[in-house]
C-alpha cells in the first residue's frame, strides 16, 4: 500500500473509531431522554413537520443520504484504489461478509417463520456498524492487531454494499415511473460529466440534490441517491494535478465528509432513532420472536457466519490469517461484527415503517444484541495473546 493510501486509511480508521464513541454516547442519551420526563417533548419533536417532511424524515431521508454518500465514496475508493483493489485482498473479508449476512438472516427467519409481517425484518441483523465496532476496537488499544482493524473495515465496507443492494431490492415502495425516469436521466448526466472530465465538485453536488428529490418521489428510498451520486464522483485528479491524487474530487469530498458524518450526522441519527421507552414493556419483549431474532442474529449469526466462513477459508488455503493475529483475535472481531446499530436501525425503520410497536421491538433487539456482541467481543480480544506473540505466529 502506498504512503498516500496508508494516510487515507489511517484517517478513516481514526475518524470512524472516534465517531463510534460519540455514537455510543448519543444512543445512551436517547435512551435516557426517552425514559425521562422529557420523553413527550423528544417524541413530539421528531414528529413535528419542517416544510414537507417531519424532523424524523429529514434525518432518516436527507441527512442519511449524506451518510450513504460517504459509504458510496468509501466503497468506490476501496474497490478501485484501496484495501479491496485486488482479488487476494477481497477474498477473506468478502467471504466473511457473505457468511456474516447469510447466517444472521437465516437465524432471524427461523425464529419468525410463519409470521409474514415480522419476516419483513429478515435483513435487520445482517449489517455491521463500522463506527461502533471500530470505536470498541479503539478502546482495546494495542491488544488488537492492525491487520484485524483492516480486516474489519474491509468486511464492513462490503457489508455496507450488501445492505445497499438489499435496501434497493427488498425495501423499495411502489415505483413512480416518471420520477424514476427523471432520476435515471440526472444520473446519466452525472456519468457523462465524469466521462468528459468535469472535476469541479459543485455541479456534481448541485445535481445530487436534484437526484435526491427525484429519488425521494420515485418510491426508491431517497438515501440510495447518495450512493448513486458517489459512484459518479471522479476518483482521479485533473491532468494538471496528476501527481497529486489527493486532489481528486472523490478524495476531497470524502475528506470533507469525514469531519461531518461520524461526528454530526450519525450521532444525530442515533439520538433520533435509539430512543425507545421501556414503560409498559415486560420480559416477554425479550423473548418475542422479532426481538430475539434480531439479537440472536447479531450475536450468534455474525459469530458463526463471519468466524466460521473466515476460518474455513484460512484452513482450506483460500486466504491467509491476517498478520500477527491469532484465532482468538478473529473470534473477537467476529463477535464485534454483531454490533449492528446504524444500518440495522435503518433497515428496521424501512421494514416496519408503519408499525411503531414493531420498530420498538427491533430497537430493543438491536440494542441488546449490539451490547452483548460488544462485551463478548471485547472480552475475547482482551484475553487473546498479544499481537505478534508465539500463538499469533503459529497461525
Amino acid at each position: 500500500m502506498s504512503t498516500r493510501q496508508k494516510s487515507i486509511f489511517r484517517e478513516f480508521l481514526d475518524s470512524e473509531a472516534s465517531g463510534g464513541i460519540i455514537l455510543m454516547a448519543a444512543a445512551a442519551l436517547a435512551l435516557i431522554v426517552a425514559n425521562s420526563p422529557l420523553a413527550p417533548t423528544y417524541f413530539a419533536a421528531l414528529k413535528a413537520y419542517v416544510g414537507p417532511l417531519s424532523v424524523s424524515h429529514w434525518i432518516n431521508d436527507a441527512l442519511m443520504a449524506v451518510f450513504f454518500l460517504l459509504v458510496g465514496l468509501e466503497i468506490k475508493r476501496e474497490v478501485l484504489d484501496g484495501q479491496l483493489s485486488t482479488w487476494p485482498r477481497r477474498i477473506l473479508p468478502g467471504l466473511a461478509a457473505a457468511g456474516g449476512m447469510a447466517v444472521p438472516a437465516l437465524i432471524y427467519a427461523a425464529l419468525n417463520w410463519g409470521n409474514a409481517e415480522t419476516m419483513r425484518g429478515w435483513a435487520i441483523p445482517t449489517a455491521t456498524d463500522i463506527a461502533f465496532a471500530l470505536g470498541v476496537l479503539s478502546l482495546l488499544g494495542s491488544r488488537v492487531p492492525a491487520s484485524m482493524k483492516v480486516f474489519l473495515t474491509a468486511l464492513a465496507i462490503i457489508d455496507d454494499l450488501g445492505a445497499v443492494i438489499i435496501i434497493a431490492i427488498f425495501y423499495t415502495a411502489d415505483l413512480q415511473m416518471a420520477y424514476l425516469v427523471g432520476a435515471l436521466g440526472v444520473l446519466a448526466i452525472l456519468v457523462a460529466m465524469n466521462r468528459f472530465g468535469v472535476r469541479s465538485l459543485l455541479p456534481y453536488l448541485a445535481l445530487g440534490v436534484v437526484l435526491w428529490v427525484l429519488v425521494l418521489q420515485s418510491g426508491v428510498h431517497a438515501t440510495l441517491a447518495g450512493v448513486a451520486l458517489a459512484l459518479t464522483i471522479p476518483l482521479r485528479a485533473s491532468p494538471a494535478l496528476r501527481d497529486d491524487a489527493d486532489h481528486s474530487p472523490l478524495h476531497r469530498l470524502e475528506h470533507a465528509l469525514h469531519g461531518v458524518v461520524p461526528f454530526v450526522i450519525v450521532p444525530i441519527f442515533g439520538f433520533a432513532n435509539a430512543g425507545v421507552s421501556f414503560s409498559g414493556m415486560s420480559t416477554d419483549t425479550l423473548v418475542d420472536p422479532l426481538t430475539l431474532g434480531v439479537a440472536a442474529g447479531l450475536v450468534i449469526g455474525k459469530l458463526v457466519g463471519v468466524f466460521g466462513t473466515s476460518y474455513a477459508a484460512i484452513r482450506l488455503g483460500f486466504a491467509d490469517m491476517p498478520a500477527n493475529a491469532a484465532r482468538m483475535h478473529l473470534l473477537g472481531v467476529s463477535l464485534l461484527c454483531g454490533i449492528g446499530f446504524t444500518m440495522s436501525l435503518f433497515i428496521g425503520l424501512l421494514a416496519f415503517a408503519t408499525n411503531a410497536t414493531l420498530q420498538d421491538d427491533v430497537k430493543v433487539g438491536i440494542l441488546l444484541g449490539s451490547v452483548v456482541a460488544a462485551l463478548l467481543g471485547s472480552l475475547v480480544i482482551y484475553l487473546a495473546p498479544r499481537p505478534g506473540g508465539p500463538e499469533s505466529r503459529e497461525e
